[in-house]
């Protein structure tokens, strides 16, 4: 499938809502994409074309990156390593906190569920401004990991995301203005 056709197939399921989750925001929610099983399959296909050959794991970012990290590992065969909001892991953890579009946040890891020097892939829905994606990256080199690539299904590219992840290549389905 091309990127203009995943790119069509996103919008058409994709809804957009003003003001959520604070006033000025424009939510992109991709439920409809991922409940939908023929598009959540083509979605998975489409991010597992950037996913070298050679990924020992591929991460999910809370929430929604657990969907498409999950429906990747399994595809591809690997493991899938989440990366949880603050509180919600047991044992000691890596914390990471930095800047949203509205606020700030933290995000955890488990540093010894893969082997130091684990070659991983980081998934999630939407490149904003790029404070989750780096914050990913940040705790899983502090782990011992190594970061391959990014993927998501949206890119809002008005935001610059990439800018706060430079050095690591990207793979955005569906890049919106």
């Amino acid at each position: 499938m091309t990127t203009t056709s995943i790119g069509e197939l996103i919008s058409a399921r994709m809804t957009t809502t003003p003001d959520f989750p604070e006033p000025g925001i424009l939510f992109r929610d991709l439920t409809a994409v991922m409940a939908h099983g023929p598009s959540l399959s083509a979605v998975t296909d489409a991010l597992l074309e950037a996913i070298p050959n050679d990924v020992d794991a591929v991460v999910g970012v809370e929430a929604r990156g657990f969907l498409f990290a999950s429906a990747a590992a399994l595809r591809r065969g690997i493991g899938v390593f989440p990366i949880r909001k603050a509180g919600k892991l047991p044992g000691a953890v890596l914390a990471e906190t930095y800047d949203l579009e509205y606020g700030t946040a933290t995000i955890e890891l488990q540093p010894d569920a893969l082997a130091p020097g684990s070659r991983v892939y980081v998934l999630d829905d939407v490149l904003a401004t790029g404070g989750t994606m780096a914050a990913a990256i940040r705790l899983l080199e502090r782990a011992g990991y190594i970061v391959t690539g990014l993927g998501v299904a949206i890119e809002l590219t008005a935001l610059d995301g990439r800018a706060a992840v430079p050095g690591y290549p990207v793979n955005a389905l569906l890049p919106i203005d």
